[in-house]
């Protein structure tokens, strides 16, 4: 009950951060990522249009890094249900080398605005400035952890990608990327030695691990 407090107050004071925002502007989302920084697997972007009535705050809505694995797939089915229009959108390895993790991060969140069929005048974006929109931007520190809104995609964008790893597990079963999603684990890095690389590596990212006639290769 103690922890079911905390997380009820936790998300009150994200939605007042939204209300405040909501003063002074028509519709807004927020935007967040997942996967800046794995060595496998695209990288996910949401956007994410909530509403801010007291009776559909969906308390318990918090930064994805904060909750259970149990906690963020409950949360992201009723955030499909209850969002305003949401988007979640993916910029894959080829493009990631082609044009660097950041462009492909602001390449996404182009994409998660420009697919959503709300007419949104602001977006509250976790951290990446200059993202290539005519829509109104602002740029949060720390905003999965400050917005209601960009925690609720957040929580779209972490639970989604983590999802797409667990189906890319089955593709490629001898790097395990069910347990670790991609990133460069002990266990990942020594996997990706035994094996070389597979279709979804980065190449970009993998470079200081695997022989380049292994990259190569595809």
């Amino acid at each position: 009950m103690k922890d079911n407090n905390k997380r009820i107050e936790r998300t009150k004071k994200l939605v007042e951060y939204d209300r405040q925002i909501a003063k002074g502007c028509k519709l807004f989302c927020g935007i967040d990522e997942a996967g800046r920084g794995p060595l496998a697997g695209p990288v996910v972007v949401a956007s994410c249009v909530m509403p801010l009535d007291d009776d559909k705050i969906l308390y318990g809505i918090d930064d994805s890094k904060k909750l259970s694995e149990r906690q963020r797939e409950e949360l992201f089915e009723k955030i499909k249900q209850t969002a305003i229009d949401y988007s979640i959108q993916e910029v894959d390895e080829k493009t990631i080398d082609e044009i660097n993790i950041l462009n492909a991060t602001k390449l996404g969140m182009k994409n998660a605005i420009e697919n959503l069929n709300a007419d949104i005048d602001l977006a509250l974006v976790d951290a990446v400035k200059d993202i290539d929109s005519n829509v109104d931007q602002i740029a949060i520190i720390k905003g999965d952890a400050t917005s209601y809104s960009i925690a609720a995609a957040s929580i779209l964008a972490k639970v989604y990608r983590d999802n797409l790893m667990t189906n890319f597990d089955k593709e490629y079963p001898q790097y395990n990327f069910a347990k670790h999603k991609g990133y460069g684990t002990s266990e990942h890095i020594k996997l990706l030695k035994q094996f070389g690389p597979c279709k979804i590596h980065r190449k970009t990212f993998i470079k200081n691990f695997v022989e380049i006639k292994w990259i190569q290769k595809y």
